[in-house]
């Protein structure tokens, strides 16, 4: 399953170029251009590592991290800074920070350290786990209500049961669809949870993701 990504860095220049990148290496990577824009999006989704510029504008990468694991959230989180120096290194470590790389990288290096902090968290956690609020059983799929937490029975076309199921075998897949059956599918499933969506992966295909940690 591919993991996933979250860059977060003020320069555009270097998002692209590590998007790009670690696309590549078969990440799925999404982007936030400030802190404010990441805490947006990691209300909606959960990813599996981040990669976090220390000086931005407005909120700064350490306040942001410190924030995070007050939250609780222990996503991996790999620190990059153009701030030299053990003392640096040192505070952002104990913020939180899994690793710590200066300015200016080598790519190479940033993929390993990535597939090291993502390969150790949870190692033995099966991959194909569903969420708790979806189920399958007797190849039909069930989904816990938000409002009553009963199990009801998602009524969808063959072509949306197909796309449910290549996303959900194993959990996480980046699966290729038509837009209407995807966004019929998405419908469906949020009008009864918003425990999981369905997002887009630009230039890849769809993604299930669970939207509550």
């Amino acid at each position: 399953m591919n993991k996933s990504v979250l860059v977060i860095d003020d320069d555009k220049m270097l998002r692209d170029t590590l998007t790009n990148g670690l696309r590549k290496q078969s990440f799925t990577v999404f982007t936030a251009d400030s802190a404010e824009a990441a805490h947006e999006i990691l209300g909606r989704i959960s990813v599996d590592a981040m990669v976090l510029d220390r000086m931005m504008p407005g909120q700064d990468g350490l306040s942001f991290l410190k924030q995070i694991r007050a939250k609780g959230d222990t996503t991996p989180v790999i620190m990059l800074t153009a701030m030299s120096g053990s003392d640096n290194a040192i505070s952002g470590l104990a913020e939180g920070a899994d690793d710590y790389l200066p300015k200016p990288f080598q790519f190479q290096e940033l993929v390993l350290r990535l597939k090291n902090i993502t390969n150790r968290t949870n190692p033995t956690q099966p991959q194909n786990v569903l969420p708790t609020c979806l189920i399958y059983s007797d190849g039909e799929f069930f989904i816990k209500s938000d409002n009553t937490g009963t199990k009801e029975l998602l009524s969808l076309s063959n072509e949306e049961k197909k796309l449910l199921q290549s996303l959900t075998q194993p959990f996480g897949n980046i699966v290729s669809a038509t837009p209407m059956v995807a966004k019929r599918l998405r419908n469906k499933i949020n009008s009864v949870s918003s425990n999981i969506d369905i997002i887009t992966v630009r230039g890849m295909g769809y993604k299930i993701v669970n939207t509550k940690r």
